[in-house]
């Protein structure tokens, strides 16, 4: 069958605004797509209102920018959630 994997799903369609994903998502059956490529979103609804301003060496800083990269993430939200599990002891999906 034309446009789908050997399991008979179709590929998500690209979807460029907001409104393309919302119809996408209230019209079709997902079952019928191959949702194995996407990953778990940590969303972060707590308002930012401290800041903080610290020094690290350009080693470290490099290592956390990569690191964050790897995961698909920025690198202050992976330095917001190693902070957050430091002290919660709880470890985030999107940090593994």
């Amino acid at each position: 069958m034309k446009g789908t994997d050997k399991r008979g799903l179709k590929p998500i369609p690209k979807l460029m605004t907001d409104e393309q994903a919302e119809g996408f998502v209230e019209n079709a059956d997902l079952t019928e797509y191959d949702l194995s490529g996407f990953q778990p979103v940590r969303f972060e609804f707590e308002k930012k209102t401290a800041r903080v301003n610290m020094r690290l060496p350009e080693s470290l800083l490099r290592a956390v920018k990569n690191e964050a990269s790897r995961r698909g993430i920025p690198y202050q939200r992976f330095i917001r959630q190693v902070l957050e599990e430091a002290v919660t002891g709880k470890e985030s999906s999107m940090t593994r």
